[in-house]
């Protein structure tokens, strides 16, 4: 049993307090902007899963930033860097025009829709649009599914970032993280998470840059360290990677539409485009999210690669970033560097966590079984709450027995989202003629098809699964749309008289 580093992890411990704090803040603002708005169980549901829709330019960038990218960005991407070399960060840049992508697909028509429809999550969004029990469901369902799936694969990267720094026992370092993210979460709301999100988006940016310039400084250079890779493994600085046959072509080039364009359709994203103030403040998020998308992905991926020159002997590519950051400062700094990680993980973690709560009880619950609860406040939220917290036993339940890399079961889930929101919110938000049973056929020829390929038929034409995928669902979206009765007039107007 490895000796716990007190000095590391007490840095950690004081940044994970702050969470707390700013969660219970949170709290009281979603409380008493609630109380303003009336104190019914509606009022309620807006600030708690929009905030209100107050969100200005720099902390719409942070949170849309620090949603996106995660434990696989920071952890799962830099481990897969350090075993597959130059071409696994070549692969990582497709994300950076994350901000810009959702913001300019989605961007002002979107938060309008959202705001005249009352949308407070993506099933709302489409609920409203397709006017569709069945969407709804689907919609819901796949939500939790794989987002819980999702929330799994980070738990898993924080916990081995946790247990490769600090000398905890996984155990241990999993159910610490989990508390943490799972209370400030539940209390405080879409308005915690952002807040949380704008600090943690600040942690991340300094954080990756100290990692960055340490590795290159005790390497002697870049160009030296690119000459070390070269001696260990001439696959390494190769944009084909170390394994023959794995950076095919026809499989990178598919791989840039699941963590590229597609990534509109990621509901934890998706759902940052309703919550902006103004038209400012779109332009000012999709400028600073760029940037800070860049400097993250471009410098935690790299010290991925480059770790392969200064650590060896390690049991999993996922414990390269915590190695090199206790190796390379003093206790004390090492565990205010390695807050930068565990923000990128938590921020992602409590945006996911909301869409599940969101789905289960706006969605599911409000809607279906219980409508009465719209008026109650308070039973509102103590169910809420209850709900956070019940699925966080979930995901920690699931995060206990961890694959090698986390990063495959990031990306399952990724995709699984991909191929049920993708086509529905952007053919939604642009072409007239979609429809429900478009939209039905749409989604569970996406999810169907996926789950076939991934298991079955893992790169169909070389391809990764999720392009056709995405591929069959619009077809299927198309054709049945096409045969099938218009949308009503109640909803062109909705949707198209802006």
């Amino acid at each position: 049993m490895s000796t716990i580093q007190w000095s590391t992890l007490l840095p950690i411990v004081c940044y994970f307090a702050l969470m707390y704090f700013i969660g219970f803040y949170a709290l009281k603002l979603v409380n008493n902007a609630s109380l303003r708005k009336g104190g019914s169980g509606a009022a309620y549901m807006e600030e708690y899963m929009t905030g209100g829709r107050g969100t200005g330019g720099f902390v719409l960038a942070m949170t849309l930033v620090a949603t996106y990218l995660s434990a696989g960005s920071f952890i799962g991407g830099p481990g897969t860097a350090y075993t597959h070399g130059l071409a696994w960060v070549f692969l990582a840049m497709s994300q950076i025009p994350t901000g810009y992508y959702t913001l300019m697909v989605l961007g002002k028509k979107f938060a309008i829709v959202s705001r005249k429809t009352g949308a407070n999550s993506i099933s709302d969004f489409l609920r409203a649009r397709y006017e569709s029990n069945a969407v709804l469901i689907i919609a819901s369902l796949s939500i939790i599914f794989f987002l819980i799936a999702a929330m799994a694969a980070q738990l898993i990267g924080a916990s081995r970032l946790l247990q490769g720094s600090t000398g905890l026992d996984y155990t241990t370092a999993l159910i610490f993280f989990a508390i943490t993210v799972v209370v400030h979460t539940a209390v405080g709301g879409f308005r915690g998470v952002v807040l949380n999100d704008t600090l943690q988006g600040v942690v991340m940016t300094v954080s990756t840059a100290a990692l960055f310039i340490a590795i290159v400084m005790k390497g002697g250079g870049i160009a030296n360290i690119v000459q070390a890779m070269k001696a260990i493994n001439p696959g390494m600085i190769s944009p084909y990677g170390v394994k023959e046959g794995f950076m095919t072509v026809p499989w990178v080039s598919s791989f840039w539409v699941l963590v590229g364009f597609a990534i509109i359709g990621l509901p934890a994203v998706a759902q940052r485009a309703m919550s902006y103030k103004s038209s400012k403040s779109l332009h000012s998020g999709i400028i600073y999210g760029t940037i800070v998308s860049l400097v993250l992905l471009m410098g935690m991926h790299l010290a991925g690669a480059f770790g392969v020159t200064q650590v060896s002997g390690i049991a999993s590519g996922d414990l390269v970033i915590p190695t090199l950051i206790t190796n390379l400062f003093n206790p004390v700094v090492a565990g205010i560097i390695l807050a930068g990680p565990l923000a990128a993980v938590m921020s992602t973690v409590d945006s996911q966590l909301l869409v599940v709560v969101a789905a289960i009880v706006n969605d599911l619950l409000v809607n279906y079984i219980k409508p009465e609860l719209k008026a109650n406040f308070k039973k509102l939220r103590t169910i809420t709450i209850a709900t956070c917290c019940i699925v966080g036993l979930i995901i920690v339940a699931l995060a206990f027995d961890p694959p090698e890399l986390m990063v495959w079961l990031n990306l399952f889930a990724t995709a699984g989202q991909l191929s049920t929101f993708l086509w529905p919110t952007i053919l939604g938000l642009y072409w007239k003629g979609a429809n429900a049973p478009g939209a039905i056929a749409g989604m569970v020829s996406g999810i169907g098809t996926y789950l076939y390929f991934n298991y079955y038929l893992p790169r169909p034409l070389g391809l990764h699964p999720i392009v056709p995928s995405l591929a069959l669902s619009l077809l299927a979206f198309v054709v049945v749309a096409k045969m099938t009765k218009k949308p009503s007039e109640k909803v062109i107007r909705l949707f198209w008289e802006l």
